[in-house]
């Protein structure tokens, strides 16, 4: 499902939610945080197997940044504190770009999330990891705000990338878009996995074929790509698989 989350509902919300009402399971591909809004995919039923598929995605935002102050959290919900000192130079980083991880985050850190830690007043070294941003357009600005549209890996904290500015919090942040998926199309209706999928690779069976990938059996490689793709046959969607040397071995089986 294709859900558009408003502020103030944590991800986790949003899912318990849909739960209830449609008595299944389910879960999300990628987490808001609590004052965003945008595009939170829900996987449910048997399609929560597919959420290693939709996270590597790559995520757009609408980012607004607030000029001239500061955040304890990087967001609204920090101590906010005004400097008046307005930065010079709008411009975001782009390319691989280094970020240490906020107290604020669901990373977990000797077992434990480090939002809990946060909340009890800890404090500790936070761990760094790597992303990439693929562009960091600015849509607009004045003397108090500035907007952005970014687009960036699975993983990016977009207001620790506002934080960089200098004088500067996330005040608002919206996701519009999930790799193919756009929050303009989130509705209560949920995609057929093999629509939700579409943006792999396929490769098309053989009868023979078919039968075997539907016990679980592995398929002879016919020059297909490492990544994961999609085996269908006359048009049903059986299996995604992965290459492994010379053979096609399901990773989830769906027929």
């Amino acid at each position: 499902m294709l859900v558009d989350k408003p502020a103030g509902d944590t991800s986790h919300d949003v899912v318990e939610r849909i739960r209830r009402e449609r008595s299944q399971k389910a879960g999300h591909a990628g987490t808001l945080d609590p004052f965003a809004t945008g595009l939170l995919l829900v996987l449910l039923g048997r399609a929560t197997r597919l959420q290693r598929y939709l996270l590597p995605l790559p995520k757009t935002y609408r980012a607004t940044a607030r000029l001239g102050w500061r955040s304890t959290t990087g967001d609204p919900d920090g101590e906010l504190s005004h400097t008046g000192m307005v930065p010079e130079r709008l411009e975001l980083p782009t390319g691989r770009v280094r970020q240490r991880v906020p107290m604020t985050s669901a990373v977990k850190v000797e077992g434990e999330r480090l939002y809990r830690r946060a909340h009890r007043g800890e404090s500790v070294e936070t761990p760094e990891r790597e992303v990439e941003v693929y562009r960091a357009e600015l849509l607009r600005h004045d003397d108090d705000s500035a907007e952005f549209e970014i687009e960036c890996s699975t993983g990016t904290y977009v207001r620790t990338l506002l934080e960089a500015l200098g004088d500067a919090y996330c005040e608002r942040l919206r996701r519009i878009a999930i790799g193919p998926f756009r929050v303009e199309a989130a509705n209560s209706e949920p995609l057929a996995v093999r629509a939700a999928l579409a943006f792999l690779p396929e490769r098309i069976l053989d009868a023979a074929e078919a039968e075997r990938v539907a016990h679980g059996g592995w398929v002879p490689a016919a020059g297909e790509a490492d990544g994961p793709l999609r085996l269908t046959h006359e048009g049903r969607l059986l299996a995604v698989a992965r290459r492994r040397e010379a053979a096609l071995r399901p990773e989830v089986v769906l027929a």
